[in-house]
């Protein structure tokens, strides 16, 4: 007789499962690394004993600071991580390190092994240290990594930080966990910084700008004040441990604030101008495409009769000079009649204007009022790659 499915051998499982369970949780409650350590591995495989016993120890957590650590690849995340650790310790605090690395592709296990990074910790116990694949999953998290953070507070842990890939723009899925975030870059990123921006950077509770011991790191600054981000921006050098306990502070003293992000409106065609000698006859040709002057104007500063003929979302701006000395009328000399400028609508000037100053990009002259009472400046084609480049305020 077969006794493999009786309801007394289903009871006896169930009550020696129950049992290990208990055991488990107890040692963890204890400090039991090793204890903590084969139930992180049960929950990373998503094991539905490790699972329970994980739904067992959430009544122990809420106690732990979870900070999320996340930026573009090579600004030092896993020495600011391996820094903020030793800073931590020396506080008296303990901590767990969740290290979220890209995939191997022969093994599916995480293939930067932040652990073999962080060996000067392997014999402290107040250190956990877990690396952790991210197995496919997108937004620089792996699948397990909130369920492993809720394990490290339920074991008592004071500080769980987590390090996320670094993918770029779209690792944004560590708000869903951490308490705190916080965005690393570094000087010298360039252009690296607005193609970012829209994605991580809106997620910063605090900025580090790290290996601020390079030059740039006053432009980073710049940057980030010019866009307007309110959050703490701090420096650090933290392969030397400069600006660490600074770091320590912000995140212990703040938390996510539920506050508008700052929207980032990204830069349209406002209109395209063109340089002719004789307006009249110009505008005569955009009406017979079933174009009509919308508006017209004499620019005195610019010495420039106006017409702008609206075109989709967009304009044709024709531009005549009114003297010799024209901008225009140089422009005409030069080149002939033809495509003078192009001009984008954006949604901060003041801060584009000082992003540019910043870059070392050529501005001909300050923000000044044009046709239709916009504001606008020109930027020298040296800097654009050869057109004429004119930013308007976006109202």
């Amino acid at each position: 007789m077969d006794f493999e499915h009786t309801p007394e051998q289903i009871h006896l499982r169930k009550a020696v499962r129950e049992f290990a369970e208990a055991e488990i949780a107890q040692r963890i409650r204890q400090g039991d690394g090793r204890a903590l350590a084969r139930l992180a591995t049960g929950v990373e495989n998503r094991e539905s004993q490790a699972l329970e016993t994980l739904r067992e120890l959430e009544s122990a957590g809420g106690h732990a600071r979870i900070v999320g650590i996340t930026g573009p690849p090579g600004a030092g995340k896993s020495t600011l991580v391996d820094a903020l650790a030793l800073e931590l310790r020396r506080q008296g605090k303990t901590v767990a390190i969740l290290a979220v690395d890209p995939s191997s592709r022969a093994s599916g296990g995480a293939i930067l092994g932040d652990r073999i990074r962080m060996q000067q910790h392997h014999a402290d116990p107040g250190v956990f240290i877990r690396s952790m694949a991210t197995r496919g999953t997108v937004g620089g998290l792996a699948r397990a990594t909130a369920d492993l953070a809720h394990l490290m507070d339920a074991a008592g842990r004071d500080y769980v930080i987590i390090e996320t890939v670094g993918v770029g723009q779209d690792e944004i899925e560590i708000t869903s966990v951490a308490q705190v975030t916080v965005v690393v870059l570094v000087p010298g990123m360039g252009d690296d910084i607005q193609a970012i921006k829209a994605g991580i950077m809106e997620i910063a509770d605090i900025f580090v700008v790290n290996k601020s011991d390079r030059p740039g790191a006053d432009r980073v600054e710049l940057e980030l004040h010019a866009e307007g981000f309110a959050c703490p921006i701090l420096r650090t050098v933290a392969t030397e441990g400069k600006g660490i306990a600074e770091l320590v502070q912000a995140i212990s003293s703040g938390a996510r604030v539920d506050r508008p992000r700052k929207t980032m409106v990204c830069p349209t065609i406002d209109h395209l101008g063109i340089a002719v000698a004789n307006l009249a006859g110009s505008i005569a040709f955009y009406e017979s495409l079933g174009l009509a002057v919308a508006h017209r104007e004499t620019v005195a500063a610019e010495k420039v009769d106006v017409a702008m003929l609206p075109a989709g979302d967009s304009r044709i701006e024709l531009l005549q000079p009114t003297g010799p000395d024209s901008p225009i009328a140089r422009f005409l000399e030069k080149r002939g009649p033809g495509l003078h400028h192009v001009a984008l609508r954006v949604g901060d000037l003041s801060g584009a204007v000082a992003r540019l100053k910043a870059s070392g990009a050529r501005l001909l002259h300050d923000p000044r009022t044009g046709a239709g009472g916009h504001t606008y400046v020109f930027v020298h084609p040296a800097s654009t790659g050869g057109v004429l480049l004119e930013l308007i305020q976006w109202n």
